[in-house]
């Protein structure tokens, strides 16, 4: 079998993964051998704090035709920042991106995703039948309701991008603080294929636990509507509530004999509360536009860059 002319580049997120990165590893490498002439792999170690780099390095020295790197970070980064550093590093006319080395899917669907691609694809996704959890399904279910991207996201396990989608998405901006959501904004032609899921046996340290819901919060408010629509509703609902105790005070001043002074303090809270909303709701679209103009400006650090095969 002919292999492919192309470069292709596999970004690997390790985090405390020293029992499954080794196999991981074995199976990728087995995969890009098979199928590529020329490849690489760069495991970005996100600080983790195990061995497994030292695992890394040990299965660097079976030898491999595929190039292996390893990109240290100098501190905890996150899997967005981390995978925004790996995929500079890269140099494939093709990227792979593996967030974590729990494989609960056929080996074979790696390449039916770069075959994806030839067909006119530049971004193929490989989504699971079902999510991680609640708290998952109820972020993607926001994020879509409240977007305006024709593309909708969802859990994904690998993805593969073209050179030209990374060339793309390096000038709509410097920093990419969630990834899936600058993807579905590319105006590239994207894919996804569904696998049926098998139990992870991967252990969620509550670093990265609290990561991802920070994580979570904060795209919702960077690229959705979700803060402004809801400052809309509440601004509405106290539009009624002021129209009610508008109502209540003066049919209370013509029908009986208030305390001196009520009826004006209730008509001015009224106006206050309702008026304090709506300022709040400029305010707020306000700092969405900023936002948008300036977008996060994050950076990464890595300590080193190990050219390990």
């Amino acid at each position: 079998m002919a292999k492919e002319k192309n470069f292709v580049s596999a970004v690997v997120y390790v985090r405390n993964d020293e029992t499954q990165v080794c196999e991981f590893l074995s199976m990728l490498t087995g995969v890009l051998e098979e199928h590529f002439e020329h490849s690489e792999i760069i495991c970005v170690n996100d600080f983790s704090s195990d061995g497994s780099l030292a695992k890394i390095r040990e299965f660097c020295q079976s030898g491999s035709s595929v190039s292996i790197s390893a990109l240290n970070m100098s501190y905890f980064h996150g899997i967005e920042l981390s995978m925004n550093a790996g995929v500079d590093l890269s140099i494939g006319d093709f990227v792979f991106e593996f967030e974590s080395v729990d494989v609960d899917y056929e080996q074979s669907r790696i390449m039916e995703l770069y075959y994806k691609t030839q067909e006119g694809f530049d971004i193929v996704s490989l989504m699971p039948d079902r999510g991680n959890g609640l708290f998952s399904k109820a972020f993607y279910k926001l994020f879509n309701n409240f977007s305006n991207y024709p593309q909708k996201i969802s859990t994904e396990t690998v993805r593969i991008l073209s050179r030209r989608t990374i060339n793309r998405v390096s000038s709509m901006s410097k920093t990419i603080p969630y990834r899936k959501a600058i993807y579905a904004s590319s105006g590239l032609r994207t894919t996804q294929l569904v696998y049926a899921r098998t139990q992870s046996c991967r252990k969620v340290d509550r670093g990265e636990k609290r990561y991802k819901r920070g994580l979570a919060i904060n795209s919702l408010i960077l690229f959705t509507d979700v803060g402004y629509s809801f400052s809309i509703y509440m601004a509405m609902i106290m539009m009624c509530i002021a129209v009610s105790m508008v109502t209540y005070s003066v049919v209370i001043y013509l029908t009986q004999n208030p305390v001196e002074g009520w009826t004006t303090t209730i008509l001015f809270l009224s106006f206050a509360f309702f008026g304090l909303f709506s300022v709040l709701t400029v305010i707020i679209k306000y700092l969405q536009i900023i936002v948008d103009l300036i977008f996060k400006r994050k950076t990464y650090n890595f300590e080193s860059i190990e050219k390990l095969t």
